[in-house]
């Protein structure tokens, strides 16, 4: 017996869970989303993505204005209250309209804690009780955790996740974050703008791991410039707390000696929850680590039963699990469908911006690709100079052979905004030729994309290349 019956079960109402179950309902089905939180959205809508854009726009306004040339502003002074206010305002905001627009759809919408408690049905732990829930098909959008590094002392306050950092208690003097990946130093950007002296730790060779170096350099070379000190090859063995903060203790070639900083950060990933929802109760398959395996459906081992966003694999990223759940949705409602995106772009919100997508350099080196890559300065970019901001690069990776664009990397101010030509490009299966070809309006960022593309195919008149 049931207290609830549903076409449709999703468990997790972040930007998979949601866009699941409004595409479900938009294609006919009785949809019940359940989430732990009181809000929809998430981590990405509540305590990720946007609160997080949200800080680094304040941070990127704090910086213009000490670098602008010819106008002097007063101190920058931070009314920690008001920040918080509108930070909250704005993931608010969002939040609101997701409850309207499942209200809208007529998608019953549970806050509890789900587990399965068989192939058909789910309990929810909820704040008044305990609702069982029968579905024909489910769609598991469960999320994932941060990591955590064992024998830290978690019950000290000043020890947090990118949710307390997000929180924005107070600016401390001295700030040691523990992860140089995107989270990391989405963090350390903020906290250096708003007057922190910050201390990036990174057990890799360079920061941002996954992304090639070139397009590393610029962001390692200004955070240099604002004094963040950045240690690589190095990781924290030890954290003690003490009165007069978290005491650290370093392990490396170059590993400097202990010390004590008013906060610690610790940024160092994130492992899915696919452990969390008692889902051998249902007979889905986990691995070790929590994923879901699925196939091209996102159907897990039990056909009726479908995962997506970060639990079903990586990359972790909120437009991945969007994209996964409506196609999920639309798998539910008999459209044939499978996920065939080529590529899933990925960006670092630093300051300068990183982004990539398809082929990277390097894994198209370990791969023994026949490529060809093409780079264009934003040195010799007209808009880059009038904004001050030469530092970046344009590149993409091509398919010798076929002259097809299979990669793309972009360093730089906005690099998130205009990755996303290159990720049509790519879908639409273009040639290098093709961008080359394609007038971009000028002078923008934007036309480096389609310089870095001229000089691939050998007709950039913006700098002068010797002949081969």
């Amino acid at each position: 017996m049931s207290d609830l019956q549903a076409d449709v079960v999703v468990i997790g109402a972040g930007p998979g869970g949601y866009s699941a179950a409004f595409r479900a309902a938009d294609l006919g089905k009785k949809v019940i989303l359940i989430d732990r939180s009181a809000t929809l959205g998430g981590v990405c809508l509540n305590v990720g993505c946007i609160p997080s854009k949200a800080l680094l726009h304040v941070a990127k306004v704090i910086s213009e204005a000490a670098e602008t040339p010819g106008v002097r502003f007063g101190t920058p002074e931070l009314d920690l209250p008001a920040l918080r206010d509108w930070k909250n305002s704005v993931v608010a905001k969002l939040t609101k309209g997701l409850t309207t627009l499942a209200k809208q759809r007529k998608v019953t919408v549970l806050n509890g804690q789900a587990q399965f408690a068989s192939p058909n049905s789910v309990r929810v732990e909820m704040a008044d009780g305990t609702t069982t829930v029968s579905f024909e098909h489910g769609i598991i959008a469960a999320g994932s955790s941060v990591t955590r590094i064992p024998g830290f002392p978690y019950d000290d306050p000043r020890l947090m996740d990118s949710t307390g950092a997000l929180a924005l208690d107070d600016v401390p003097c001295k700030l040691l974050v523990i992860g140089g990946g995107i989270i990391g130093l989405e963090m350390a950007t903020v906290y250096q703008a708003f007057g922190s002296q910050v201390t990036v730790v990174e057990w890799m060779d360079q920061l941002i791991p996954g992304a090639d170096a070139d397009l590393v350099k610029p962001l390692a070379t200004r955070l240099a410039k604002q004094k963040v000190r950045v240690l690589l090859k190095t990781k924290v063995t030890r954290l003690e707390s003490l009165s007069n903060g978290l005491r650290a203790t370093f392990e490396g070639p170059e590993a400097p000696e202990a010390a004590a900083y008013d906060r610690v950060l610790v940024a160092v990933g994130r492992r899915p929850n696919g452990l969390a929802i008692n889902a051998e109760a249902a007979g889905v398959k986990v691995d070790d680590r929590g994923f879901i395996p699925v196939d091209g459906q996102m159907r897990t081992n039990v056909p009726h039963i479908f995962a997506i966003g970060d639990i079903s694999g990586e990359p972790m990223l909120a437009h991945k699990a969007s994209h996964e759940g409506k196609l999920a949705a639309e798998v539910v409602a008999g459209h044939k469908v499978s996920f065939q995106a080529r590529t899933i772009p990925s960006v670092a919100y630093t300051d300068p911006e990183i982004s990539w997508a398809g082929v990277t350099e390097n894994a198209a080196k370990k791969q023994g690709l026949d490529i060809e890559k093409a780079i264009f300065p934003w040195a010799a970019c007209g808009r880059a100079i009038t904004i001050g901001r030469d530092e970046g690069l344009t590149k993409l990776i091509i398919d010798k052979k076929t002259r097809r664009i299979i990669g793309a990397g972009i360093v730089g101010a906005g690099a998130g905004e205009l990755i996303a030509e290159v990720v049509v490009a790519m879908e639409l299966d273009a040639e290098v030729g093709d961008l080359a070809l394609a007038i971009h309006p000028h002078p923008t960022l934007s036309e480096t994309i389609a310089l870095a593309a001229e000089i691939a195919e050998g007709s950039i008149t913006d700098i002068y290349l010797p002949k081969k």
